[in-house]
């Protein structure tokens, strides 16, 4: 190679990260201490409304900002949705466990996981008669109306005292009056 190609190769290549980080400067302008300071403030509110990958996103622009102390905070409270979103693996052994997991997931309205922790509750205690109601308000919230009047009516069956619960568990009130849990939560009303 001679000396005036090897000027030509070094010539035509670019300055290194120095040119990229020019380039990435030149295309997006610094943020201002006030951007900054708006985006915490935004990523606080929905981080205490639990709305954690909202939040997280805008903890990570505020940590690009010039205000150290700010920065600072954000990068912790971005760690703190990073683990607060990481789904812990339930070790779950017994059927008492995918029942208290199971109800869990009722109240935090995630029907199908509830259904599926229960269901497995039941294959490893299949006389539970409190099982079978979770599973019954379970399914009445995801909509199976059918498969809920059967494990209620199994729940019933198994301990009678599950039908004065279900009168008066918010969850079963929209269907206490609805064929056919009208007639199983109250009999006596049949000869009305």
């Amino acid at each position: 190679m001679d000396p005036e190609t090897s000027k030509m190769t070094v010539a035509s290549q670019p300055e290194g990260p120095t040119a990229a980080s020019r380039a990435a400067a030149a295309v997006a302008p610094p943020m201002s201490s006030e951007t900054q300071l708006g985006n915490f403030e935004a990523a606080m509110k929905l981080f205490h409304a639990r709305d954690l990958k909202q939040a997280r996103e805008l903890f990570v622009e505020a940590a690009k900002g010039p205000e150290r102390d700010v920065a600072n905070r954000a990068q912790l409270h971005r760690a703190m949705c990073d683990r607060r979103l990481e789904q812990a693996i339930p070790n779950l052994r017994s059927a008492e466990d995918y029942y208290t997991y199971g109800v869990a997931e009722i109240n935090a309205r995630n029907v199908a996981e509830a259904r599926a922790h229960l269901e497995q509750a039941l294959q490893l205690a299949p006389g539970a008669d409190h099982i079978y109601y979770a599973l019954a308000l379970a399914q009445a919230l995801g909509g199976d109306l059918a498969g809920a009047h059967e494990n209620l009516t199994r729940a019933i069956e198994l301990e009678p005292r599950n039908r004065i619960m279900a009168r008066h568990d918010a969850d079963f009130a929209p269907l206490a009056n609805q064929p056919p849990f009208d007639v199983l939560l109250y009999p006596e009303r049949k000869g009305w």
